[in-house]
């Protein structure tokens, strides 16, 4: 029996495009906070279906665009969060920003499916292409990684191959998955190789829990709504709950607060940083807080405080958000009126001079992210040297309370996978979490939960083949493909004109 997808080619145009929709849209089930790992195939599999069925490479661009933007819409929903904010000023933004941005990253996808139909439409010419361009998508204009193919494989016994592959070595593996099955022209064989993909992204971790190590880090979540955050009336019930937290109970190894956790610049808290080590009781206490230089600007930093308040160790985030911590063309959108939303001056945050250990003692190293630099699996493997443990803080109340901050939990627990370190991480409205090596989560508190936890702190793995060599495999390998793919079009081309065959679009 014929496979339906031999028959795709001829049907009409509006059909083609709602199966291109429909596959991204259902893909989106796949991420958190639905977790449908399974359900992350059918837009793979709709797209090598739609390769097919493309009369011509500006055809496939069409479905590809189709299919990315469906996908992007429904998982970057949270994106419109940030603007509600201060929704009388920046509200009418929200859906227009949510819209652009899922066209842009579509175009990645549809760029993909138009090289792939262009070089000769074989499902390995789209593997090559599809993986290139989420490789891109991590890199290009600062790279914006999220919502991965791979991202949806941290609780399956499949993902923990991202400490092998990485991100993008394990999109190539789903994309090789998805272009095999679609290949055969037996709908019994593509039936048989669906289930048997299916079954493989249902088999949970199986390995056995991590060794902990007799250090114990607190964890402390205030719960500071984002119109609330910086409310002067406000500023002294999130302040104290973290000085209440740090101070409870038995002294723990280490104090971890989250980003921007005080909402005064560096060089007039000391009061505050004297009373959260006073609470600390001797424990290093890390937190989140803007400083100013001496020349005037602004940093998004963390800082780890002594047994007496002082700033013992500052790290400054590097990889900052477009639009959110400076504005990149900030000229033009000056003068419409348009400044980044998190921004503290009208240039924006400075970015730091990039990775950089802290040295926590009996801990051993510790690698800082803030917030978004945690997205990045590249920058995380960009360290040093090698840390002991991951820590990131974060404030994932700009992500409000849907799928935005469990998106960026998820992204957390790939780093640790793919380093094989534990993740510590501080949030300020959740999720603070405490992450083994498997990127399987010890000890957590739920979104919007002031509070915190005291979790023991996992030891590391070995170095991991990815940690190792990073995403270099993979670029040469997708480079080398892109070569012969053009290599194969200007073949098939000499051989159309030496036949008389007119050249395929």
């Amino acid at each position: 029996m014929t496979s339906p997808v031999a028959r795709l080619g001829v049907w009409p145009l509006w059909a083609q495009l709602c199966l291109a929709l429909c596959g991204g849209a259902v893909g989106a089930l796949a991420h958190a906070p639905n977790d449908l790992t399974p359900f992350i195939l059918l837009p793979m599999l709709a797209g090598f279906a739609l390769l097919r069925a493309a009369q011509s490479s500006p055809r496939a661009l069409m479905f590809g665009w189709a299919l990315g933007w469906a996908y992007f819409a429904l998982t970057l929903n949270w994106i419109t969060e940030p603007f509600q904010v201060d929704a009388a000023t920046t509200g009418w933004m929200a859906p227009f920003a949510l819209m652009l941005l899922a066209l842009l990253l579509g175009a990645f996808w549809a760029l993909a499916l138009a090289f792939a139909k262009w070089a000769g439409g074989r499902a390995w010419m789209l593997v090559v292409a599809w993986t290139g361009a989420e490789m891109l998508r991590a890199y290009l204009f600062t790279g914006f990684p999220w919502a991965m193919l791979a991202q949806t494989l941290i609780d399956v016994q499949i993902g923990q191959a991202l400490a092998w592959a990485g991100p993008h070595g394990m999109t190539a593996a789903l994309l090789g998955a998805a272009g095999l099955v679609m290949s055969t022209q037996r709908l019994f064989l593509s039936a048989a190789g669906a289930i048997a993909a299916t079954i493989a992204v249902l088999v949970p971790v199986i390995q056995p829990p991590d060794t902990l190590t007799d250090h114990t880090v607190r964890l402390v979540q205030p719960n500071a709504p984002q119109t609330e955050k910086w409310d002067p009336a406000r500023i002294p019930v999130f302040v104290n709950r973290q000085i209440e937290a740090t101070a409870a109970g038995e002294v723990p190894d280490l104090v971890v607060w989250p980003e921007t956790a005080l909402p005064y610049l560096l060089e007039n808290a000391t009061p505050v940083l004297e009373a959260a080590a006073q609470a600390a009781r001797g424990a290093p206490v890390v937190l989140g807080i803007q400083r100013r230089d001496e020349d005037g600007g602004y940093y998004n930093s963390l800082v780890v405080l002594d047994a007496v308040g002082q700033v013992a160790q500052t790290y400054d985030k590097h990889h900052l958000v477009p639009f959110g911590e400076y504005m990149p063309f900030k000229w033009l959108f000056r003068n419409i009126g348009i400044r980044a939303l998190a921004e503290r001056s009208d240039a924006g945050y400075i970015a730091g001079s990039g990775p950089g250990l802290l040295d926590f003692g009996a801990l051993g190293a510790g690698l800082p992210l803030i917030c978004y630099e945690a997205v990045f699996a590249h920058d995380v493997g960009s360290a040093p040297s090698r840390p002991a443990f991951l820590m990131q803080l974060t404030n994932d109340a700009w992500f409000g309370a849907r799928s935005g901050p469990q998106q960026h939990l998820a992204q957390a627990r790939m780093r640790a996978i793919e380093q094989g370190l534990p993740m510590m991480r501080a949030a300020n409205t959740g999720i603070s979490a405490m992450i083994d090596t498997r990127g399987r989560i010890t000890k957590a508190l739920p979104l919007n939960t002031a509070g915190f936890i005291d979790a023991p702190l996992p030891g590391p793995r070995a170095p991991t083949l990815y940690a190792r060599t990073g995403d270099l495999p993979w670029v040469v390998l997708v480079l080398a493909g892109l070569i012969v793919a053009v290599l194969h079009r200007a073949r098939t081309r000499r051989t159309q004109r030496i036949d008389g065959i007119p050249p395929s679009a």
